[in-house]
C-alpha cells in the first residue's frame, strides 16, 4: 500500500489537473476549438500586418476557453498533444482557405512529422488549394525541432517544395544545437520573448538579441520578436534591424479574425 504525503493543497491542485485534462481531451475529441489570431507585423511598416500568428483554444463543455498553460505541458509529449496539432492545423488550413489574402502561421511540435494523421491532413489541404502551401507558416517549438533533427531536416525538404514557410519558435529558450541549425533550413527564427521583455532598459537583453539576431542573418533567416510590449521595446528593435515584430502592443490574440472587422464610423 503507498501513502500520499502530499499536502491537502498539492492534492487539491492534482485534482484540478486531472480534471483539466479529461476536459481537454473531451473537448479535443468533440473537436471543440477555435484559433486566436494575433498579428505580426513588419518593422519598417509597423501597422501592417505581415501575417498572423493561429493560436488553438480549447473550448470545455462550459464554453470555457481553457488556458494553454493548464494543460499544453502535459500533453506535449503524449498522443492527445498530437491531436491538438491535427485540431489546430486543420483550422488554419480551413481559414486559410476561406481568406485566399491571409498569410497564417500555425504551431506545430516537430514530433507531429511522425503523426500520420497530422501529416495527412496536411497533405489534403495543400492537394485540395495550391494556393494555401505559399500562405502556410509552420512553427516548430525549438526544443522540439533539436531533438529529432534527422526528421525535421527530412520534413523540411517535403514541405518547402509546396511553398510552405518554417519559423523556429521560442528561439534562444532552450538549448539549440548551433551545428543542427547550420544544417536546417529555417525561413524564419522568432526570438523568444525572454530576451525582449524590458529589451530598452537591460543591456544584457540587448547583447543576447543581438548576438541570436546575427546567427538568424547569416543562416539568411527571417527575424520575428515576439512579446513586443512597449514603445521603446519597438523601437529599439526597429532600430537594430529586426525584420518583423510581435507582441501586445501591436495587438492581443483575438478570436475575432482582425482582418476581417467592419470600417470604424471616421473611415466609413
Amino acid at each position: 500500500m503507498t501513502l500520499d504525503n502530499s499536502s491537502p493543497l498539492d492534492q487539491a491542485m492534482q485534482r484540478q489537473s486531472r480534471l483539466t485534462m479529461s476536459a481537454v481531451t473531451a473537448a479535443v475529441e468533440r473537436r471543440s476549438a477555435t484559433l486566436a489570431y494575433q498579428p505580426i507585423v513588419q518593422a519598417s511598416r509597423p501597422r501592417n500586418a505581415a501575417f498572423y500568428e493561429g493560436l488553438i483554444r480549447i473550448i470545455d463543455d462550459t464554453g470555457r476557453l481553457v488556458p494553454l498553460r493548464d494543460f499544453m505541458p502535459q500533453a506535449e509529449n503524449t498522443e492527445l498533444g498530437r491531436k491538438i496539432d491535427c485540431l489546430s492545423l486543420t483550422l488554419g488550413l480551413q481559414t486559410l482557405i476561406e481568406d485566399p489574402g491571409l498569410r497564417l502561421s500555425i504551431n506545430m511540435s516537430a514530433r507531429s512529422i511522425l503523426y500520420p494523421e497530422w501529416m495527412n491532413c496536411l497533405r489534403r489541404g495543400i492537394s485540395d488549394d495550391p494556393t494555401v502551401g505559399e500562405r502556410l507558416i509552420l512553427e516548430i517549438t525549438e526544443s522540439s525541432a533539436m531533438g529529432m533533427p534527422d526528421e525535421v531536416k527530412g520534413f523540411m525538404a517535403e514541405v518547402q517544395g509546396h511553398g510552405i514557410s518554417l519559423a523556429l519558435d521560442d528561439f534562444g529558450a532552450g538549448y539549440t544545437s548551433f551545428r543542427y541549425l547550420r544544417d536546417f533550413c529555417f525561413d524564419m527564427i522568432k526570438i523568444d520573448g525572454q530576451f525582449i521583455r524590458e529589451i530598452a532598459a537591460k543591456p544584457d537583453n540587448q547583447v543576447l538579441t543581438r548576438a541570436l539576431q546575427s546567427i538568424a542573418h547569416h543562416f539568411d533567416m527571417f527575424t520575428v520578436a515576439e512579446s513586443v510590449e512597449t514603445a521603446d521595446e519597438a523601437a529599439f528593435l526597429i532600430d537594430i534591424g529586426i525584420d518583423c515584430l510581435q507582441g501586445y502592443y501591436f495587438g492581443a490574440p483575438t478570436i475575432s479574425p482582425p482582418w476581417k472587422k467592419p470600417p470604424s464610423l471616421a473611415s466609413r
